[in-house]
């Protein structure tokens, strides 16, 4: 004989959301086939609530963008937004405590992708670091130490006169070697209208823009890029050369551009668009940018921090 059991409604609808709360967080998503190497993230608030909301990096823009649309339905998440024409939807699902995911153009599958939950990091900026051996990046003569993100791309980067100059649309640079807690003191230069940026750890971009006499935003000249806005506009006319002393402690940076702090142990939610090592808790290369427009640069010294 057959028994038919009747589970209650309201035993269905618990269970559903009780699966839900597990997507809440910081996300550090590794992209399988995405053809600039660059990691994502996601941030998630309210799921297993009637109102889930989160942000996303990097749907278009290369910005911290709002989620427009998002579920979340048993164990599967669902977001996406409407962009130029196109409509973008990842899925993803639990498993183990990490997400397994597709991301879906115009209903197309192009690509899938994994994440972990973004680590605690426990370093602080609290006065105990002290200053190894600085290491000289750029040597003012050729490119040692470098290498380029995408290998099968043409590298568009080469040193004239002491200087390390990039053509417009060039590839990304990235050191061999990885770093954790540092100081970055740099000069650079760029024209009208450029736009580069310095990724540290392989994941946090400090912008360089031309900017001169704009009101400071998330994408200015030193800002932590779509997450910190610079208190002032420090910045000087293009075709002038320019200086940064960046320190990053954990997930604690500081800025000075030109001599003048504009971001002062600000806090890092997560990655930005220019990342490519989505591993938080571990050291990262440092990456320049070169795929936007020209830009120059004649000193990178870094500076380990240890205790």
């Amino acid at each position: 004989m057959t028994r038919l059991v009747f589970i209650p409604s309201f035993l269905v609808l618990g269970s559903l959301l009780a699966a839900g709360p597990g997507f809440n967080g910081r996300w550090d998503i590794t992209v399988k086939g995405e053809p600039r190497n660059r990691a994502w993230w996601l941030g998630i608030e309210g799921a297993g609530t009637p109102h889930p909301k989160g942000s996303f990096i990097s749907a278009f823009g290369g910005a911290l963008n709002p989620i427009e649309e998002i579920s979340v339905h048993g164990n599967q998440l669902t977001f996406g937004f409407r962009h130029d024409g196109r409509h973008l939807v990842y899925k993803a699902t639990l498993a183990g405590g990490r997400l397994q995911g597709i991301f879906e153009e115009d209903g197309k599958q192009k690509l899938t992708f994994t994440g972990v939950r973004a680590p605690v990091i426990r370093d602080k900026e609290d006065g105990t670091w002290k200053k190894a051996s600085p290491v000289d990046l750029f040597n003012g003569r050729d490119m040692s130490g470098w290498k380029p993100l995408i290998p099968n791309l043409p590298l568009g980067w080469k040193v004239e006169n002491g200087v390390l100059v990039n053509t417009p649309k060039a590839n990304n640079l990235i050191t061999d070697r990885k770093f954790w807690n540092f100081e970055l003191d740099a000069e650079f230069r760029v024209g009208p209208h450029s736009n580069s940026g310095i990724g540290l750890r392989g994941r946090y971009e400090v912008q360089i823009l031309e900017d001169y006499g704009r009101p400071p935003d998330a994408h200015s000249n030193g800002a932590l890029y779509s997450r910190i806005v610079p208190s002032v506009n420090a910045s000087k006319p293009a075709g002038e050369w320019q200086t940064y002393h960046i320190r990053l402690v954990g997930r604690t940076v500081t800025v000075a551009l030109n001599g003048r702090k504009i971001i002062d142990k600000g806090e890092i939610d997560g990655l930005t668009a220019i990342a490519v090592d989505p591993n938080e808790g571990e050291p990262g290369p440092l990456i320049l940018q070169g795929d936007h427009g020209s830009v120059e640069f004649r000193k990178l010294v870094l500076t380990p921090l240890t205790h």
